[in-house]
């Protein structure tokens, strides 16, 4: 019998002093905080609702400004658009969601080391509704001043959150597995509604409308949580591992020194009249490749980890490229697929056109549907369906959906039905349901005791790296034939799916690699 860590996460103030054999029993009494009927939602404890309904909102901002931004880039300044060409309008895009990833890297240290699960969600919950606040107002300056607040706040939010989520089903991968694939239930049905809103907004009324419409939805939801998180009782307040005094200052200092230097280079540019935004992506693209072997580099070296955990998260970083690879392709779903959909897709329905940015809710449609389905398999097919072989199979798939639209693309002498589209985001709502929510609950698995968050901030760095990759690869998509672009593509996407599927079995032993603390079936 195979045999491999377990780590329950570090219980916060006066848990910690509980036996372990009682532990889990007043865990399971702390979830259930003020409700005394044991009543549960969607069968987890009933503060899941009080998260499901937070991200909900959050998710709301992020697919409403997918929707939107690029289009909104490219438009011409006289039909009230920025008046980007659609390459530069593709990168910035890029930059956008690199960086909303990115973010997480911080955000999820600031939420293990200082500000707690809990509060690092409040906060950053509220720095995103005055991002939104900020860009509903109709001056360019304003726009970008909002950007970095909604990436700021998402920074804090996704790897808190997640660690929440992750509590109940500790010790159990697979029920963990169904659990965040349930909680993607919450996202997809924000991303579902936000494209149509802002969509139609910002393409028929006002861009700028478009861009502040979650601005009241996101107040709701921090009211919201803030009545809700009583339930959850001790859980997140305390940060899991509390950073010292002198290493936090350290910190400050030398996140001031290289946050500095950038920004003054970029202050120097702009005061200078040179400055376009390849620049900004230059620097963006340095940041890219620094990040996350710094970030790599500092975890391997920390001295609480032993042999296995390091052998476990070098294993985790070569799953983490090869997701890389498909979020560079859910990152053009809002530059080139947007693109595509509305220069090449015939919208006519009933006589009326379809907005383009509506195109974008399709997906999520697809993943709501599917979501329950991914929940209620992964538990049965347990380790016959191990995370590498998942991811393999997911960028197969996603492979797969880029070939679709070459192939109708090549096919088609005029317009190309809509439906090929449809069906390449269906395939791509399969991909993001197997990469996203296992790669998050295989952080959790993998994650030592008191480091979850940073694990979880680990996964979005290599998202971000892969947004940064989809917006370089989009630039191109307006210097080569669409056909030959998308086939060239999704042959490149799937050859590493292949390629992850024939070392699955060597990956899968990597993540099971034993310590010297415990030896508890996994």
């Amino acid at each position: 019998m195979k045999v491999a860590p377990v780590r329950a996460p570090q219980p916060s103030s006066s848990l910690s002093r509980l036996p372990p054999h009682t532990l889990d029993r007043v865990m399971t009494t702390t979830r259930a905080a003020g409700d005394p009927m044991g009543r549960t939602f969607l069968g987890r404890p009933r503060w899941f609702a009080t998260l499901f309904m937070v991200d909900i909102w959050e998710r709301f901002s992020f697919y409403g400004m997918t929707a939107i931004l690029y289009l909104y880039l490219a438009a011409p300044t006289e039909g009230g658009g920025f008046g980007m060409d659609g390459g530069a309008a593709a990168a910035v895009f890029g930059l956008y969601m690199a960086s909303m990833f990115l973010a997480a890297l911080p955000g999820g240290w600031l939420a293990d080391r200082v500000l707690g699960p809990r509060r690092a969600v409040a906060v950053g919950a509220v720095t995103i509704a005055l991002g939104h606040y900020a860009m509903a107002v109709p001056a360019r300056p304003f726009l970008f001043v909002g950007l970095v607040l909604v990436v700021t706040g998402t920074g804090l939010v996704k790897p808190a959150i997640s660690w929440l989520v992750s509590q109940p089903d500790r010790g159990d991968a697979e029920r963990r597995e169904a659990t965040f694939s349930l909680f993607y239930m919450s996202i997809q049905v924000s991303a579902l509604i936000a494209p149509l809103v802002t969509g139609f907004l910002g393409e028929r009324v006002n861009w700028h409308l478009g861009f502040g419409a979650a601005a009241l939805g996101m107040t709701f939801g921090v009211a919201q949580y803030l009545a809700g998180a009583r339930r959850m009782g001790d859980l997140g307040v305390a940060p899991p591992d509390p950073v010292d005094p002198l290493v936090l200052r350290r910190v400050l200092r030398r996140t001031a020194l290289w946050t500095g230097v950038p920004v003054a280079l970029v202050a120097v540019d702009v005061l200078s009249g040179l400055f376009v935004p390849q620049h900004l992506l230059m620097l963006l693209g340095l940041a890219l490749v620094a990040v996350p072997v710094v970030a790599v580099f500092r975890l391997r070296r920390n001295p609480a980890l032993d042999a296995g955990d390091r052998r476990r998260l070098r294993t985790f970083v070569w799953l983490m490229l090869a997701s890389a690879v498909f979020w560079a392709l859910y990152a053009q779903s809002g530059s080139v697929l947007s693109g595509f959909a509305r220069d090449d897709i015939d919208r006519v329905v009933f006589g009326l056109e379809v907005p383009a940015s509506w195109f974008q809710s399709t997906h999520p449609l697809f993943v709501l549907f599917l979501a329950p389905v991914f929940a209620w398999l992964w538990p049965r097919l347990g380790e016959r369906a191990s995370a590498p072989v998942k991811f393999g199979g997911a960028l197969v798939v996603g492979g797969i959906s880029w070939l679709i639209l070459g192939s109708a693309v090549a096919a088609e002498v005029d317009r190309v039905h809509m439906g090929w589209l449809l069906l390449a985001y269906a395939l791509l709502a399969m991909g993001e349901l197997t990469i996203g929510p296992v790669g998050l609950a295989l952080a959790a698995r993998v994650a030592p005791e008191g480091m979850t968050n940073r694990y979880l901030g680990l996964f979005w760095v290599f998202a971000a790296v892969g947004a940064g990759l989809g917006g370089q690869l989009a630039q191109a998509a307006s210097a080569l034939p669409l056909a030959q672009y998308f086939l060239l593509v999704g042959v490149a996407v799937g050859a590493v799916g292949c390629v992850l599927l024939a070392v699955a079995r060597s990956l899968r032993a990597g993540l099971h690699a034993p310590n010297r603390r415990t030896a508890t079936v996994r």
